[in-house]
């Protein structure tokens, strides 16, 4: 009996003497670990570098400051939590958001750390101009401006030359004829999905020709306007007659970008964040890939979206070596030769200015994505950044319920109405 209260005693201290000698080394050293939940993980484009960035921090302030990344690579999942989180007042050390008008809600009361006084010096200077106001409410500038977004049209040329097409689209009457010679030879014209948090593909396709019709402030407008209306007939049949894949009702973003990766569809649209994903993963497609704006829908030809798509944030503090951790990690990340290391490798495009020199080999189609923006008659927005996600969860579920022919599209905008109202 004894020897049976001996081992449990030494089992008992084999467990926690160690994290006491862990607990009571890092109180020695005064290391203060921050907590970073984040999407830029696993087969994101932007993992390797962001990596290896966290680590050379944490290494530059052993003893000091250290980052654990938290891997959270299903962004639907990721926004779902953080929402939780915040909304139960338990913000993360540091976090990721998309701003839009839900989540600029988190600045509602002391529940995010406040970088206004800090971004009024130097450290604001290596923004791009607006970023900081666009970041900034009341005063209060509670996220730093991060990764912007800019969404055109992508085309593989090659699918194009294979069904006889020499020319992009100009218009949308010219698009469907376009289409047609896609499945006539094959290739499924367009991906699409309504499945995600925002129906990605899907709602990208509804903002460029919602754009087109009625120009850069057509999100003035309510949504059962008839530019609206006549948007979604336009959407309606790119889910009909074969313009899209057979799984696009309830496919996610890997189903609708799956499909442009495998060269199933000729015409795709994301972000230069999946720049380093096609040219890894579909080199092929890589090489042939172009960008373009819509084929003009109305009188707005030659719009393109963009937006800033990921602002840093952290939770409020009032320990003083914490946030002095987070400021170190904050400035470290908008370091603007950090930046441009992460927009090298992998397409993404960013708030934070840095310069590329004759020995830099800047992917070539991320310079078109820059030429769009250069090119481009107007930038305006998208659905989801001007709705709540409330409303951004509705847009998918009403476009499933109106490509299977159950909605027309005046009823698939009453439904998203029914949930603004």
């Amino acid at each position: 009996m004894k020897t049976w209260k001996i081992l449990a005693l030494l089992l008992i201290l084999a467990l926690t003497v160690p994290g006491f000698l862990l607990a009571q080394s890092a109180a020695e050293t005064g290391e203060t670990v921050l907590k970073w939940p984040t999407i830029w993980v696993g087969e994101d484009s932007k993992a390797g570098e962001v990596e290896r960035l966290v680590m050379e921090f944490n290494t530059l302030n052993e003893g000091k400051y250290q980052v654990d990344i938290e891997a959270n690579p299903d962004y639907d999942g990721y926004r779902t939590k953080i929402n939780a989180q915040v909304a139960a007042n338990a913000v993360p050390d540091l976090f990721v958001f998309n701003p839009d008008p839900t989540s600029f809600s988190y600045y509602e009361g002391d529940r995010l750390m406040d970088f206004a006084d800090e971004l009024a010096g130097d450290w604001g200077k290596v923004f791009v101009g607006g970023a900081i106001g666009d970041a900034t409410i009341n005063g209060e500038t509670k996220s730093i401006p991060y990764e912007i977004g800019v969404t055109p049209i992508w085309y593989n040329e090659a699918l194009m030359v294979k069904a006889g097409v020499t020319e992009y689209p100009e218009t949308i009457d010219d698009f469907w004829k376009v289409a047609d010679k896609l499945k006539a030879a094959g290739i499924v014209p367009t991906s699409q999905m309504t499945g995600g948090t925002n129906a990605w593909t899907s709602m990208l396709w509804f903002s460029h020709i919602a754009m087109s019709i009625g120009g850069p402030k057509v999100w003035d407008k309510p949504i059962t306007d008839p530019v609206f209306e006549k948007a979604a007939e336009i959407l309606l049949k790119m889910y009909s007659d074969g313009n899209t894949t057979k799984d696009a009702v309830g496919g996610d973003a890997g189903v609708s970008g799956g499909h442009y990766l495998a060269g199933r569809t000729a015409m795709f649209i994301n972000g230069p964040w999946y720049i380093g994903r096609v040219r890894g993963e579909a080199p092929d497609v890589y090489e042939n890939t172009k960008i373009a704006s819509l084929p003009a829908a109305g009188d707005y030809p030659g719009g393109q979206i963009g937006f800033a798509l990921s602002n840093l944030a952290a939770g409020a503090t009032d320990n003083a070596a914490k946030k002095g951790g987070v400021l170190a990690f904050m400035k470290w990340m908008t370091e603007p030769e950090n930046v441009k290391a992460i927009s090298m490798d992998s397409g993404a495009m960013f708030a934070v200015k840095f310069q590329t020199g004759a020995g830099d080999a800047v992917d070539p189609l991320q310079k078109k994505f820059t030429d769009a923006v250069n090119d481009a008659s107007f930038v305006g927005t998208h659905f989801a950044t001007v709705y709540p996600s409330d409303v951004v969860a509705e847009f998918g579920q009403a476009l499933a319920k109106m490509a299977l022919g159950r909605a027309t599209p005046a009823e698939f905008l009453q439904q998203i109405k029914s949930v603004i109202d």
